[in-house]
């Protein structure tokens, strides 16, 4: 096989991410006890406060914190305690002191790849926060280039390619995310490979979107290996 240029995502594509954040979103819903608002109507509140500060912000377990804190403020009952809103933020902050799981097939499947292909990590959020999680996660020698960035759309995949001096169509993005991973990618001209995640935050679901590119929809990770 000719040498393909292979860019993967991190959270919830190399390792568990979001079920962190989902488990600090039902402590929050506990917490909050709100007397007329279900879980999923709590929720909403939150992607809307999301969606807003992620703009201004970006993403990262700290800018949480402070989505859940703004979300509490708007939605409390009683009155807002300045004890309550540190308990809030400690629902997020303990997120960092979650244990770094890899996902299943990932470390075999990223070194039989590294032996025959060019390997990119591609992730968003707190740069601090993900180099951490990249050095915690021991999989940081597989890659040969690392590229953290504010927002991964289409002008980010047009900029990396650029700055890596790529073949847009020998280069393969490979992710869970429809909106950060695939459709953006795909829209810079290159091909993906979308690997579904079960808990893929609600705010990354788009549907896939035809391109210029190939588009592979595989149910592992470890399927990569069949491919490339």
């Amino acid at each position: 096989m000719t040498p393909q240029s292979l860019i993967f995502d991190a959270d919830d594509t190399l390792w568990e991410n979001n079920i962190y954040f989902e488990r600090a979103f039902e402590e929050f819903v506990e917490f909050l006890a709100h007397s007329a608002l279900t879980p999923v109507q709590v929720r909403g509140v939150l992607d809307e406060i999301e969606l807003a500060n992620n703009r201004i912000h970006g993403y990262g377990t700290l800018n949480f914190a402070r989505n859940l804190r703004e979300t509490y403020v708007h939605l409390a009952e009683r009155e807002v305690r300045e004890e309550d809103l540190r308990t809030v933020i400690g629902f997020a902050e303990r997120i960092l002191e979650s244990p770094m799981e890899v996902i299943e097939g990932v470390p075999e499947t990223l070194q039989y790849l590294a032996s025959r292909h060019d390997l990119t990590l591609f992730t968003k959020g707190h740069a601090d926060e993900q180099r951490l999680k990249i050095d915690r996660s021991g999989l940081g020698r597989f890659f040969g280039h690392t590229a953290i960035v504010k927002e991964k759309d289409a002008a980010a995949y047009r900029a990396l390619v650029r700055e890596r001096g790529l073949s847009p169509e020998l280069t393969w993005m490979i992710g869970n995310s429809p909106k950060s991973d695939i459709n953006p990618a795909i829209e810079a001209g290159l091909n993906a490979v979308f690997v579904p995640h079960a808990h893929t935050w609600v705010l990354e679901k788009q549907d896939l979107r035809p391109g210029k590119g190939r588009l592979l929809v595989l149910e592992s990770f470890a399927g990569l290996k069949n491919w490339f």
